[in-house]
């Protein structure tokens, strides 16, 4: 994933860039950047690595040589952003939250024009270049934002920093969030609101989707208005958005309360506890404590002060290191205990083989797992929130080969919760985990649980339901 930010007003605006960016770090590991525009100065262009380190620490020192009214940032699990761009329609920073599933082909579209590529990303093209490379094909930025829109096979969001102010653009489907926010007589827009609250922003209003807006210290411009049809990825609540954060106007952390209340109804275990796999788990076990009226209790200590975010480490050897060292169990709370553990998702199962090994190693007694959203049956087209790009790195597919010896058999039935087949991969799944039992949120129930239609979200990897 990616999250950017950007801030426009009549005094300077360095630093609500500078802390609204930092706000979207949950967002991406590898690159982050800053630009900013003034007329006495240009563009202005930070780019680092955060690998090894915090989005604050490795831009303090930049910032100091900033000042501008306007400027964006961005924190990107890819590729390095912003890109500055001189071009027949004029000069602009642009930062992009997207992932292009024909990136290949739009390449060699744009090198048989004669087009070339300065910038590289994971070894090929810059997807954020290659996205200002399309809407520069037209006569006008928005005509060239459209384009992306008609070409892009995947989801762009992005947002622009011009020498006439900034232009943020939806993805077609609204499958990410962009929201307007407002202080004084200063303009912000971002892809979490909770960036604005601390400081000093209201949100004004979602962008819908496909819809494309200029925003100066005097106001906002419709410059496109949105698309009937939205996707929004459901995938928001139930993990990878921050828990303060709103997305049409439907909260986070009061979603993950709904999911796990509608869990706990569907249930009938008798335990000793409720307990959240942290973080994104943690909001799920509060609401199925409260439904069910058994206790929460926290068996796991989240160690941080030395070991950086792990959202997505380098490699999985790393990411299962970090992840062990992160959680700490406490043997006095789950000795002898059966515990009912809650967790936003199984993808590949490999970080929660670690977690119910050293609970076992701890004293516990059963492990009942709840998981807060459907098995994940498909990779994710559309947003770069997993590492699992392929069918057979999720767990629900290895144990569907190892049932059928064909990891795509029978997957509408393995998506339908009353089918024996389902019955049977939950079955493997718990197995393979190690635990006492198994049990995933029906679909429907989650579509209450956050508030929208069906038809206004994205369940591809559930159901491989989608627009494309």
């Amino acid at each position: 994933m990616s999250g950017f930010f950007g801030s426009i007003g009549k005094a300077n605006c360095v630093y609500d860039v500078f802390y609204g960016t930092d706000y979207h770090s949950h967002l991406g590991t590898k690159r982050a950047g800053l630009a900013f525009y003034n007329a006495w100065l240009g563009f202005q262009r930070a780019i680092h690595s955060i690998e090894n380190d915090y989005f604050r620490s490795k831009f303090a020192g930049d910032i100091k040589d900033f000042a501008a009214n306007s400027g964006i940032g961005v924190i990107s699990d890819m590729e390095a952003q912003p890109i500055v761009v001189n071009s027949h329609l004029g000069k602009f920073a642009i930062v992009t939250v997207s992932k292009i599933n024909n990136l290949d082909e739009l390449e060699a579209r744009l090198l048989k024009k004669r087009n070339h590529f300065a910038e590289t990303s994971q070894g090929g093209p810059n997807p954020t270049e290659l996205t200002a490379m399309l809407i520069c094909e037209a006569d006008d930025l928005v005509s060239g934002i459209e384009n992306v829109y008609r070409l892009v096979k995947g989801s762009c969001s992005m947002l622009l920093l011009t020498e006439k102010g900034l232009i943020a653009a939806r993805d077609k489907l609204g499958r990410t969030p962009v929201m307007i926010g407002r202080k004084e007589d200063t303009y912000a827009v971002a892809s979490e609101s909770c960036s604005f609250f601390n400081l000093g922003f209201e949100t004004v209003r979602d962008l819908g989707p496909g819809e494309i807006v200029r925003i100066t210290a005097d106001g906002v411009e419709i410059l496109k208005r949105p698309y009937e049809k939205m996707q929004i990825c459901a995938f928001l609540w139930v993990y990878y958005g921050y828990p303060p954060s709103f997305y049409e106007g439907i909260n986070v952390e009061e979603c993950r309360y709904r999911c796990g209340a509608a869990l706990a109804r569907r249930d009938n275990i008798l335990a000793d506890f409720v307990s959240g796999i942290p973080d994104s788990g943690i909001a799920h076990a509060v609401g199925y404590s409260n439904q069910s009226k058994i206790p929460y209790m926290r068996p796991y200590a989240k160690y941080t002060p030395t070991w950086p975010r792990s959202f997505m480490p380098l490699n999985q050897e790393i990411r299962n290191l970090v992840a062990k060292m992160k959680l700490i169990p406490n043997r006095s709370l789950v000795g002898g205990k059966s515990g009912i553990f809650c967790d936003d998702s199984i993808v590949r199962g490999t970080q929660l083989i670690g977690n119910t090994r050293d609970l076992y190693e701890a004293g516990i007694r059963e492990i009942h797992m709840r998981v807060a959203c459907p098995p994940l049956l498909y990779p994710c087209e559309f947003l770069n929130f997993s590492r699992s790009k392929k069918a057979m790195e999720l767990a629900t597919r290895k144990a569907i080969k190892n049932l059928e010896g064909d990891i795509d058999a029978n997957l509408t039935e393995y998506g339908n919760p009353d089918s024996e087949r389902y019955g049977a991969m939950t079955d493997a799944i718990k197995n393979s985990l190690n635990l006492t039992s198994l049990k995933f949120q029906r679909l429907g129930d989650l579509v209450d649980a956050i508030g929208l239609s069906k038809a206004k979200l994205c369940t591809h990897c559930w159901d491989h339901s989608s627009y494309s």
